[in-house]
C-alpha cells in the first residue's frame, strides 16, 4: 500500500513551514493566524499552537511578531542545505563508543544523526559519503570515535543498503505530480509544501555518482525555493 501524499498537518508543523518560508524567519501574529486561515487552520488553532510553541521553546515572542528560536534556526542552518564538496570515493563513519546511555538519550542521537543525513549500517555504526562540508556537533563527537574509509566493495550497493533510494525517488516524483496539479490553489499548494520540505530533510545528499536515474532532489528543492519565494511575496494580512 502506497504512503499518501500529504499526512495530516498540524498547527504546529503548518506554523513551522510558514516561518521557514519567510525571510528572515518570523511574522506579525496576525500574517501567521490569516495564512493559517487561508490554508483552513481556525485563528484559535493556530494561537493555542503559537502559545505552545512559545512555552516549548519553538518561538520567541517580541510584541506582535514570532520568531524561530535561536535552537531551531540552528538546527535549520545546519539541516537544511549543508554544503555539498567534491567526492574522493570516501566515507565517514562514526562509531557509537559511549555505553550506559538512557534510551532517551540514544533516542536523540538516533534522531540527530538522521538529521546529519547519517544513516545506520548496523548498531551504533554510522555512515554517509564524506561529501558534505561540516563538523559534526559536539554532542556528537562526544560519544562516537569517527573516522573515514573506502569500501572494498560497489559504494552504490552500500548507499542502496543504507537508503531505500527507489522509494525517496517514486515519493518525490508523486509530490511534484501533486504540486503541478495544486496549481493556483493556495491550501493545497501549502500543504503538499509541507510533505516536500519533509521529503527534502530525508534526502541523503548524495553526490551524483551515487544517485540513481531521474533523482527528483534537484527539481523538489527548485520548487521549495519558488514556494518559498511565493510565501515572501504574500504578505499576507498587509494591507
Amino acid at each position: 500500500m502506497s504512503t499518501p501524499l500529504t499526512t495530516t498537518v498540524t498547527a504546529r508543523s503548518a506554523v513551522l513551514s510558514l516561518l521557514l518560508g519567510a525571510h528572515p524567519p518570523e511574522l506579525e501574529g496576525r500574517e501567521i493566524v490569516a495564512a493559517m486561515r487561508l490554508f483552513g487552520i481556525s485563528e484559535s488553532t493556530t494561537r493555542a499552537a503559537m502559545s505552545r510553541m512559545v512555552s516549548a521553546g519553538d518561538l520567541v515572542r517580541d510584541g506582535g511578531r514570532y520568531a524561530l528560536s535561536d535552537r531551531l534556526a540552528r538546527r535549520q542552518a545546519r539541516t537544511d542545505s549543508p554544503a555539498l564538496v567534491r567526492w574522493d570515493g570516501t566515507w565517514e563513519t562514526a562509531i557509537v563508543t559511549t555505553s550506559g546511555r538512557s534510551a532517551g538519550d540514544r533516542a536523540e542521537l538516533r534522531a540527530e544523526m538522521t538529521r546529519l543525513r547519517l544513516a545506520e549500517l548496523r548498531e551504533g555504526v554510522w555512515m554517509r559519503p564524506a561529501n558534505l562540508d561540516r563538523t559534526l556537533p559536539a554532542s556528537i563527537r562526544e560519544v562516537t570515535t569517527r573516522f573515514t574509509a573506502r569500501p572494498d566493495d560497489d559504494p552504490s550497493d552500500l548507499a542502496r543498503a543504507l537508503w531505500d533510494l527507489p522509494e525517496w525517488a517514486r515519493r518525490g516524483h508523486a509530490l511534484l505530480d501533486a504540486l503541478a496539479d495544486a496549481g493556483d490553489d493556495g491550501r493545497a499548494r501549502f500543504l503538499t509544501m509541507v510533505s516536500v520540505v519533509r521529503h527534502l530533510y530525508c534526502d541523503p545528499l548524495l553526490p551524483d555518482e551515487l544517485r540513481p536515474p531521474d533523482w527528483p532532489a534537484g527539481e523538489l528543492t527548485a520548487r521549495y525555493a519558488d514556494f518559498r519565494g511565493w510565501l515572501a511575496e504574500m504578505r499576507i494580512g498587509r494591507g
